[in-house]
């Protein structure tokens, strides 16, 4: 099963994370199937940036999305496009 969760970098106590599409078996910051985004909670206010059009394929192929990712997604949704 596919999950979309978060991948921690960055340096000791200054963490950094990437929003990836992983297989479940897979470690936490092991080889992702792609990179969705990321989030830097130590700048104020917190940078999250997210492919919406690619998370929305990962969930309509099944992928399941993490507690945080979830609340992240539903923090930050994704911008209205005008109607031509």
């Amino acid at each position: 099963m596919v999950m979309i969760r978060l991948a921690r970098f960055g340096a000791k106590k200054k963490p950094f994370y990437r929003v990836v599409a992983i297989e479940k078996e897979q470690a936490r910051n092991g080889r992702s199937l792609e990179v969705l985004g990321h989030y830097n909670p130590m700048t104020h206010p917190a940078e999250v940036l997210l492919k919406h059009d690619r998370l929305e394929y990962w969930k309509r192929n099944g992928a399941q999305m993490s507690d945080t990712v979830k609340r992240l997604v539903e923090s930050h949704p994704a911008p209205v496009q005008p109607v031509a």
